[in-house]
């Protein structure tokens, strides 16, 4: 089954994304994280199909986050 990872730091937004994919379709599944670093360690751990991830987060911004993905 296809893989969704949404990295966004704002708590509303991924819950809003992660409801409306949820609800899409049931064909994939769909996981969150809540900053950069929780979803690069989330990367290490499972493979995703796609990647949704937030530009302007603390700790980690989603140009940082997608250095260690693109190896």
């Amino acid at each position: 089954m296809p893989k969704i990872l949404i990295i966004e730091d704002e708590s509303a937004i991924r819950r809003v994304l992660v409801k409306i994919l949820s609800e899409e379709n049931d064909t994939y599944t769909v996981d969150e994280a809540e900053d950069g670093l929780a979803g690069i360690e989330k990367i290490k751990k499972d493979d995703f199909d796609l990647v949704l991830c937030d530009i302007k987060m603390p700790k980690m911004d989603g140009v940082e986050v997608l250095k260690p993905l693109r190896k």
